[in-house]
């Protein structure tokens, strides 16, 4: 099976454990105001690959990969699921440790659509979901989608046991607000399947990419944020985690 794919990155350190084999898969309903790879958005297009070349390619250093596996991001890569499937299956036959880095925007518990998630999360040993906002309206400004599927993607996924990491891009004016981060730990916080959460500072390294598309950048003069500042707004993100788990314990949950 082919697939559309972006770029592949050899040695990528901040995709799931250890170090791993990257494939940015090509196409993406978000809009999200601080996307830094706008050309990944377009369906259909980019360069087609096959499972068999992406593990060879896998192949060429897989000394390396030891302690790590394969990552599939994107764009969004359940735009493709049937061919992320395929791949990761073959993956698995191999030993590989599979990790899928996705917004969850496509979920659905339609029949069909829910059989091949689950055939897909059978091959599947990590989840990175990206939540981009807790609040459904400013979820809509940020990425012009609602937020009701990624989060019910994350109830699945707790339903069936999957491993989670959780993925937030802390931005000036947007998403760091003290009210919304506590919000986000205080929703996650009732999952049991959350194993890891990354708090994402916003950068502005995609201002170039969009001029070279002859695109106009979106967050122009919103300033980068700094990393003390993203460690501040983990910290409370984790004071909502941990009351909701409080909460949940003197329930009896």
């Amino acid at each position: 099976m082919e697939g559309y794919i972006h770029s592949t990155e050899s040695f990528g350190t901040v995709d799931g454990p250890g170090i791993r084999f990257v494939v940015f898969t090509q196409g993406c309903p978000m809009r999200c105001l601080y996307c830094h790879n706008p050309d990944t958005w377009e369906l259909n297009t980019g360069n087609k690959m096959t499972t068999k070349e992406i593990l060879e390619a896998y192949d060429e250093n897989k000394s390396f990969y030891k302690e790590g596996g394969l990552t599939v991001t994107g764009g969004e890569p359940l735009m493709q699921m049937d061919f992320v499937t395929e791949l990761f299956a073959t993956a698995k036959e191999k030993g590989i440790h599979t990790c899928l880095d996705t917004s969850g925007i496509t979920f659905s518990r339609e029949e069909k659509a829910l059989e091949k998630m689950n055939r897909l999360m059978v091959v599947t040993d990590l989840v990175m979901l990206d939540i981009k906002h807790i609040d459904p309206q400013e979820h809509i400004k940020l990425t012009q989608q609602k937020n009701d599927r990624i989060l019910d993607f994350l109830a699945y996924l707790d339903e069936i046991g999957k491993e989670v990491w959780i993925r937030h891009v802390v931005v000036p004016t947007i998403t760091q607000n003290d009210d919304y981060l506590y919000q986000l730990g205080y929703y996650i916080g009732q999952f049991h399947n959350i194993k890891a959460l990354d708090i994402l500072p916003y950068h502005t390294m995609g201002i170039n990419k969009y001029k070279s598309l002859g695109m106009e950048y979106p967050l122009e003069g919103i300033p980068a944020l700094d990393k003390s500042e993203a460690i501040q707004a983990r910290k409370v993100v984790l004071k909502g985690y941990k009351d909701r788990k409080s909460e949940l314990k003197k329930e009896g949950q």
